[in-house]
């Protein structure tokens, strides 16, 4: 089998989902860390517009290596190439669960990984000086790491009102979080995965961004340890799930998913849902932010026409599910909040 290319960095949530996957999948890959830009260009091969990490080299239509990101369209093309030990259930209905809650992990969960490396201190300042370190493809010197240091951490916690994360959101995104963790605690007291007893593509997701929060940066790193040991041991688990018999284990089904996973989803409808239906109005009306009220506190952010795109691509997926299932659907999401966002 030949090996998939992928260009990445350690600190990269999106590069841990897709590492992850791969070895779960038993998919042969091998793996080039930091300098993702530099390394195409000396493949000479036209860069993604962005950069997003990681990057996948796949064979376009004209059997030509193109340089891919997105890493959920990445998951479903591997899915089709390499249909073993798949991570998308069978069932439509819980597919489309699965669905939701990747983005969630994806859109939602990674704003509390970059709320807390950039907006805490102590946080800010490890992830200023290893950055350049694991990104960088030659050693630096201390003056270069220092430059490199400042360059990267002043642009980052610039950046920190882009995703909705200050002063006066901070209390709320670490409550949203602590919620989240014990929901998370809790459904991990019951089975071993999201949805039973093998991994799906949204525990990829999850895993992608609390890999960062359990290991990389300190603040979440202690509240995780103090708060969900089964979290911390979980991702110890999913980091190399090579040797898991998936091939005897299965998905529970639908009607038969533990409460706890709509605890989790109820979180997704309480402060992911507002803030996907706010941004779809302000792209469609041209407005460069836009601010919404969530749980009592005014959330303030730059307008994603990504996100936008999201909220679609679920109700794209909503709608292509037979009337049967989006009735299952609505049934299963009842008052977690999540239906406001299906059309």
């Amino acid at each position: 089998m030949k090996r998939l290319e992928i260009f990445g960095a350690t600190p990269s949530p999106y590069t841990q989902k897709m590492v992850s996957l791969l070895r779960y999948k038993r998919i042969p890959y091998n793996i080039h860390w930091g300098d993702t830009r530099g390394r195409l260009e000396s493949l000479n091969l036209e860069l993604p517009r962005p950069v997003l990490l990681p990057v996948i080299l796949f064979e376009n239509e004209d059997k030509e290596l193109a340089a891919t990101t997105d890493s959920t369209p990445m998951i479903r093309r591997l899915e089709n190439e390499h249909p073993d030990r798949k991570v998308i259930p069978d069932d439509p209905a819980l597919a489309f669960i699965n669905y939701l809650l990747e983005d969630f992990g994806d859109e939602w969960i990674t704003k509390y990984m970059f709320h807390y490396r950039w907006h805490c201190s102590d946080d800010a300042d490890k992830a200023g000086t290893i950055l350049p370190l694991v990104e960088f493809p030659r050693a630096l010197n201390d003056e270069e790491l220092q430059q490199m240091k400042t360059w990267i951490t002043e642009r980052q916690i610039e950046r920190l009102w882009v995703v909705g994360s200050s002063n006066e959101t901070a209390e709320l995104i670490d409550q949203s979080f602590k919620r989240f963790l014990q929901s998370f605690n809790d459904h991990l007291k019951q089975q071993r995965f999201l949805f039973g007893d093998k991994p799906s593509s949204a525990d990829f997701a999850f895993y992608g961004q609390i890999s960062q929060l359990v290991r990389f940066d300190p603040t979440p790193r202690e509240i995780c340890h103090q708060m969900a040991p089964r979290v911390v041991a979980w991702v110890e688990i999913m980091d190399d799930l090579s040797g898991l018999d998936a091939e005897i284990l299965v998905w529970t089904d639908l009607k038969n998913c533990s409460d706890s996973l709509k605890v989790i989803l109820a979180e997704f409808g309480k402060m992911y849902a507002p803030l996907l239906l706010e941004n779809a109005k302000a792209v469609e009306e041209g407005l460069p932010e836009w601010s919404v009220d969530i749980d009592g506190s005014n959330w303030k952010q730059k307008t994603f026409s990504y996100q936008a795109k999201c909220l679609n691509w679920i109700r794209d997926e909503f709608n292509s599910l037979s009337d049967a299932d989006q009735q299952k659907v609505r049934s299963f999401l009842a008052d977690t909040g999540c239906e406001q966002i299906l059309k």
